[in-house]
């Protein structure tokens, strides 16, 4: 019996030191992830936060701070309203993008991964449906910014065709402007949405589709009763990340707008407001800034995962 004990130990010592060699390389292979974020996100991250409590900006040819001001930079962000005007700008403008995104890319993915539909011509469907993507945002700025000008090919052929009796200013239209960038994120982002849910659909086991299809369900009661819910996941991922691009809104209205957000800094997001900031080198209320804009992203995708977590629960508790 000793002698079974002991060779049991030398075994486990050697199947621990092995697994410590394993371990190993997959620390060295996780170091250069490491340092990368170390060095260009967490570095940077305490660095704006350090910033934000401090008054540091140019007047003029001469610096001044850095002085030490407490939480002064966040209070005159709130004293002068333009953050919470400039929050509801960036979140129209996601809505009025996501929403047609969303919809669009259930609709084609569930055509796609339907077999009793025989799509043909399919891999080229998602190829064009995908390419918006892979253009740069600044070009396919640039180019609607041409398309819809005053005197552009569109205002002309919408007077040819007599929808217009003169020219038609987009970008002085409170309503154009940011219904154009809605567009435009909607027609950049939709074909990376349906790749994702056509992944998650295609995830779904077929026997749960047949077993539906016995059963005599129609395929609007198979979408909404079937396929939605088991999507949640995947929906859940595609919102959360489309909130924070949607925060993160910069170079489509920077474009569109020349930097200024018109008309009346309607079309002005929150991260043209930063940058604004960073452009006038007061570092100060761009820290300040930042962490706000830090904080109102951790918060609403907190609440999108409560809400849907919630509603799991409440499904598995019936």
């Amino acid at each position: 019996m000793p002698n079974k004990d002991l060779n049991v130990q030398f075994t486990n010592r050697g199947r621990s030191g092995k697994i410590d060699k394993l371990n190993i390389w997959g620390y060295i292979f996780l170091l250069p992830f490491t340092l990368v974020f170390i060095v260009f996100q967490l570095i940077p991250l305490v660095n704006t936060i350090y910033n934000s409590f401090f008054e540091n900006y140019m007047a003029g040819l001469k610096q001044v701070g850095p002085n030490f001001v407490g939480l002064a930079n966040f209070g005159e962000l709130f004293k002068s309203g333009d953050l919470v005007k400039y929050f509801g700008n960036t979140m129209i403008m996601w809505i009025l993008g996501f929403i047609p995104q969303i919809v669009l890319s259930l609709l084609l993915s569930s055509w796609f991964t339907n077999p009793s539909l025989r799509l043909r011509f399919q891999r080229f469907f998602k190829t064009v449906i995908y390419l918006p993507n892979l253009i740069m945002a600044s070009a396919f700025a640039m180019l609607f910014f041409t398309m819809f000008d005053i005197t552009g090919p569109v205002n002309g052929l919408f007077v040819k065709l007599g929808i217009f009796k003169e020219p038609f200013s987009f970008f002085t239209s409170i309503g154009a402007t940011r219904g154009l960038v809605a567009f435009m994120n909607c027609l950049m982002w939709f074909g990376n949405t349906t790749i994702l849910l056509m992944a998650g659909m295609l995830g779904i086991p077929v026997d749960i589709f047949e077993a539906a299809d016995v059963d005599g369900a129609t395929p609007t009661q198979v979408f909404w009763k079937i396929t939605l819910p088991l999507l949640r996941p995947i929906l859940v991922y595609v919102m959360v990340t489309s909130l924070i691009g949607g925060l993160q809104m910069f170079d489509v209205p920077q474009i569109l707008t020349n930097g200024k957000g018109d008309p009346m800094r309607t079309s002005m997001t929150l991260i043209m407001y930063l940058n604004k900031h960073l452009y006038s080198k007061n570092y100060g209320l761009a820290g300040a800034l930042s962490v706000l804009l830090l904080i109102i992203t951790a918060i609403l995708s907190f609440i999108v995962f409560k809400v849907t977590g919630e509603e799991e629960l409440n499904k598995k508790a019936r």
